[in-house]
């Protein structure tokens, strides 16, 4: 190897090793929501598998569903000096003043799945997240040509109150049913995206609903929610997935092994694997000075009982769900 040829690979060599050092250097907090589904605790599980391939230092603070929780943690991961912080925000407001001392520290901000407020998209470097609209939408449309025509009284769990993926799911559902005069919302209520509470909920829908025998379908906004409410649906004797349709968001696997049992017809997923574009476009920020684009979309797919739900449901119960 001549001189010129061994100087430019030492020059790349370094480089790379640079680049590597940096990445393996980086301490990253994540304040996470909780765990009030199966969803958030694969998304946690997923993003340690994450970090850990890229050899990051990760910090998870559990927020157990508490903005006021949410915003301690990022204050003390800001004192900690940590090179960038990750959030799931709870809601979509009221943090503009902890994100501006994030900011002040010079320390990245990334959001994943929810976003927060437009006024306060100056305050971090990027979102992560779906398109929760779209993926309403979907939920809708399917709905629609299910129903084929046919009155359809639909019940609605929502999510959390104030959270923007709840906001974006009920306006995706509704611009997915706009067209069908046939399919109306007739009672929405929120289930906080856990099992038990739509499931108490879903128990209302039912005794309001003359024992269940005016709802044609149930629409939640998420699985957890959608599982409670099959429960619910099975102590009142009904028959969901045949008598009511369901269809829901995430594509969790217990949602796949309704499917199986007839008892569940249509998903949406939500990929828990956030924290991945997260990293990438945070090393790159970090060790090249590349500005990700303000969000990064990530892939929603409708899944049936058409889809072999078992084989998705082996898939995917490594994930930690």
């Amino acid at each position: 190897m001549n001189l010129r040829a061994l100087l430019l690979a030492s020059a790349v060599s370094g480089a790379l090793f640079s680049v590597g050092a940096q990445a393996a250097e980086l301490t990253i907090g994540f304040s996470q929501i909780g765990s009030e589904s199966g969803w958030r605790a694969a998304e946690t599980t997923v993003s340690k598998a994450e970090a850990k391939k890229r050899n990051i230092n990760f910090k998870i603070a559990d927020a157990q569903q508490k903005q006021e929780n949410q915003i301690k943690a990022i204050r003390s991961f800001v004192a900690q000096g940590v090179d960038a912080i990750f959030l799931a925000p709870v809601v979509a407001t009221g943090w503009d003043a902890v994100l501006k001392e994030a900011q002040e520290a010079k320390i990245p901000v990334v959001l994943l799945d929810r976003d927060i407020d437009p006024a306060g998209k100056n305050l971090y470097l990027t979102a992560v997240t779906s398109d929760s609209v779209h993926e309403g939408k979907v939920a809708g449309q399917w709905l629609v040509k299910t129903a084929g025509g046919k009155p359809c009284n639909v019940v609605e769990l929502q999510g959390t109150v104030g959270a923007s993926v709840a906001t974006n799911r009920k306006k995706g559902f509704e611009d997915g049913i706009a067209g069908a005069s046939n399919v109306k919302i007739v009672r929405s209520q929120t289930g906080d995206f856990t099992r038990a509470k739509g499931k108490e909920v879903m128990e209302s829908f039912i005794k309001a609903e003359g024992g269940g025998k005016t709802i044609c379908a149930v629409y939640a906004h998420n699985d957890d929610m959608m599982v409670g409410a099959i429960q619910a649906m099975k102590e009142a004797g009904l028959k969901p997935g045949t008598e009511i349709l369901t269809v829901s968001i995430d594509a969790v696997p217990d949602i796949f092994k309704a499917m199986a049992a007839g008892e569940a017809n249509a998903t949406v997923e939500l990929t828990p694997n956030m924290a991945g574009p997260a990293f990438d476009a945070v090393i790159a920020y970090k060790t090249k000075g590349t500005m990700p684009p303000k969000w990064i979309q990530t892939e929603s797919k409708l899944y049936t009982q058409a889809d072999n739900p078992m084989a998705v449901y082996e898939s995917k119960k490594d994930l930690g769900y």
